[in-house]
């Protein structure tokens, strides 16, 4: 590392990096505080690099929205209605097969499924679902439910404490859950923005337990409105100190505030910057020290920005996703979908090696096709 390009208040911090030492929380505030923004990158490189080479991923997976209605009322969630809503829907388990049989012929790995609190849906129904996606294709990994959902199904809906529910998911053929749900853990801003959802300990009691079952999952971060630079550390904290515990998050996936469709205290939120979506990416690869991957969800960042983050510690860029729904109905006006070959030329504009990955960011042989057609395969991590 060339520490003539790093300032001086950074030169310790890059020290301990190349050392392998890992940061504390006093020093991913300063890293927060820096407005290096190339200093930041190079030291996040080298956190990337030692962690996987040269490569960058995306996965090919179909994104399934299988209801919005829900109990809660998050403030910063435009997606969520009640069934009343003009704008609530709910799909038939047929409709979600047939969207994903279409999906099949284009090489899609992995279905990734999240949706709202559903009050009235049955546990027959969530297990039938599951049931009938492991059976379109033997190897098929289904991504779904996130840690509130899985709550919500095991006190609501299954009525069976959350290691029996998860249990019974993996059963009828749950290969991993999601990320979600997560947002800032600070209990005085999750109070504000998405009163009523689980807490923290709840969040990740629900990660360790899936993960002492032998499962994997990723993590979030929904950051960019009402929280303190503080409590995203400490965010980041919790997250290291389960992934100590466990091992068993895959990859962290950040995601910027979208205040377009928000309401209440957020309502006078305005987007967060580029600059500062960077800086989280750099600081979050140097920080999260025990977790391989670094994920940029271009639906939030757009892909040129991030193509950029490629130079700021990402190594993945999600894929090409279609009928994102989440961000969408936030009012994000990204492109619904990219292609393979979008993708693949942003890699390597970026001076990586663009490399198809599974579910759990391992590499699939043969995986950089996406040259040879332009027809977009379906994603979302």
């Amino acid at each position: 590392m060339n520490y003539q390009l790093i300032p001086k208040e950074l030169r310790p911090i890059a020290e301990k990096v190349e050392a392998r030492q890992r940061v504390s929380e006093a020093d991913a505030l300063i890293l927060y505080s820096a407005n290096d923004l190339n200093a930041l990158g190079m030291i996040a490189n080298l956190v990337r690099e030692r962690k996987n080479g040269n490569y960058a991923t995306y996965i090919h997976n179909r994104y399934i929205n299988y209801s919005n209605i829900c109990i809660l009322s998050c403030q910063f969630c435009a997606f969520a209605a009640k069934k009343r809503d003009a704008h609530a829907f709910e799909y038939a388990i047929d409709e979600i097969i047939r969207v994903v049989e279409a999906a099949l012929p284009l090489g899609v790995t992995e279905v990734h499924m999240v949706g709202g609190l559903h009050p009235t849906l049955k546990k027959e129904w969530y297990l039938d679902l599951l049931q009938r996606l492991r059976a379109l294709a033997p190897n098929l990994h289904i991504k779904a439910f996130t840690a509130i959902e899985v709550r919500h199904l095991a006190h609501r809906i299954f009525r069976m404490p959350i290691p029996e529910t998860l249990e019974t998911l993996r059963a009828n053929g749950l290969g991993s859950i999601t990320g979600g749900g997560a947002e800032i853990f600070d209990p005085l801003v999750r109070h504000q923005i998405c009163r009523g959802k689980e807490t923290a300990a709840e969040w990740l009691d629900v990660h360790r337990t899936w993960h002492s079952m032998g499962g994997r999952s990723t993590c979030t971060m929904l950051y960019g409105h009402i929280e303190t630079l503080a409590q995203r550390v400490d965010h980041l904290r919790q997250l290291r100190q389960l992934q100590d515990e466990t091992g068993g998050f895959t990859g962290f996936v950040p995601f910027a505030f979208e205040p377009t469709q928000s309401h209440g205290i957020l309502s006078q939120v305005k987007r967060i910057s580029a600059f500062e979506q960077l800086r989280n990416l750099a600081v979050s690869r140097i920080y999260l020290d025990n977790i391989d991957h670094l994920t940029a969800y271009w639906v939030s960042l757009g892909l040129p920005l991030a193509q950029v983050s490629l130079s700021y510690g990402v190594d993945d860029l999600h894929g090409t996703i279609l009928e994102e729904k989440i961000f969408h109905m936030a009012g994000a006006t990204t492109p619904q979908q990219q292609t393979v070959a979008a993708l693949e030329h942003a890699i390597r504009e970026a001076r990586r090696e663009p490399v198809q990955r599974d579910s759990h960011y391992r590499h699939l042989n043969g995986a950089s096709q996406g040259a040879q057609a332009n027809e977009p395969a379906l994603v979302c991590a």
